[in-house]
């Protein structure tokens, strides 16, 4: 679809969300086909995770989104999906690839929201397309459940912050869920949640920095539960890492049940986004260096520094090998 104002920021660029959005209905609407392909129970699948995203280049207003999404493996009770995304110049037929993704599903009775159904088989054109997905598989599995382990965090409000700290820059969002908001299983699409996660990060950011911002990535993003039609959703972000030219904003959503009185307050998704500063002629800036006050920020630093040198090393060795013969 063409890419309208509202899709974009100020100065032009879309929304990383909007672009998130726009891969996870993809990936909703392949998977959910593949998972009814053979007659069974009916179902829809539901986002239970999205691995690394990068924004390889930015999409501008006027320009046509083209979404492509592939099922690549499937478990017995999951299927994995790639998807890319092309932007197109309709004056000039310029196109370039803007994003790769690769989500993970699962398959969710109409019947009964909590039961999870079988998933059809693919078929591979070799062997190691499967050992690989199967790898791949057992590595995201790891990391939800290690994520899901460290989600205990909370943000509270800071009183006159000082300018380039966490507490200046935090922010909520909070969101009651509605109908358009869900699937036809009464809880939220991926891809809204994803949408709103983008918005609160992208507002940490234009605070600690003020300038224009663009998302240039998202590394994984854990949907831990589910979050039911009528329930009251926080957003929450903080800073937690800045190098010379990016900044990594940890966003999590926390879901209030008021329709289900029984149930508490929990932790419904999480992930780190991360954020570029550009000049209004769209040149990278420098970024305010973030001022950590406690030793709980000093330690999320330090952990985001880890996750910025391991991705910088690894694209390196992407280019190394690109570059060999």
């Amino acid at each position: 679809r063409i890419m309208r104002p509202d899709d974009a920021n100020v100065v032009g660029n879309v929304h990383g969300g909007t672009i998130l959005k726009m891969i996870e209905e993809a990936g909703a609407i392949i998977s959910t086909r593949h998972c009814n392909s053979e007659g069974g129970e009916p179902c829809v699948a539901a986002l239970a995770r999205v691995e690394r995203t990068d924004f390889l280049s930015p999409m501008c207003i006027g320009e046509v989104a083209n979404v492509s999404a592939e099922i690549t493996y499937t478990s017995r009770h999951s299927v994995e999906v790639q998807v890319n995304v092309m932007s197109e110049n309709i004056l000039t037929g310029a196109k370039k690839v803007t994003n790769k993704a690769t989500l993970w599903y699962v398959p969710l009775s109409l019947k009964n929201v909590n039961k999870v159904l079988e998933v059809p088989p693919i078929q591979y054109v070799r062997k190691e397309q499967e050992d690989e997905g199967k790898k791949r598989y057992e590595e995201q599995k790891l990391d939800r459940l290690e994520t899901k382990q460290r989600n205990g965090d909370v943000i509270f409000p800071v009183i006159n912050p000082e300018p380039h700290t966490v507490g200046y820059s935090q922010s909520s969002l909070i969101h009651l869920v509605g109908p358009s908001d869900c699937t036809l299983l009464g809880f939220v699409h991926g891809g809204v949640t994803m949408k709103l996660m983008d918005e609160v990060a992208g507002i940490v950011a234009a605070r600690h920095c003020k300038t224009n911002i663009v998302t240039a990535s998202v590394d994984a993003i854990n949907f831990h539960e589910k979050i039911k039609k009528g329930s009251v959703i926080t957003i929450s972000g903080r800073m937690t890492f800045t190098s010379n030219k990016s900044m990594e904003i940890e966003v999590f959503v926390d879901a209030d049940p008021f329709v289900d009185e029984t149930r508490e307050r929990y932790r419904a998704v999480s992930a780190f986004f991360t954020y570029v500063s550009l000049s209004k002629e769209g040149k990278p800036l420098p970024v305010p260096q973030l001022l950590t006050e406690t030793e709980d920020e000093k330690r999320r630093f330090e952990e985001g520094k880890g996750r910025y040198l391991q991705t910088k090393a690894k694209r390196q060795a992407q280019m190394q090998q690109a570059a060999q013969p």
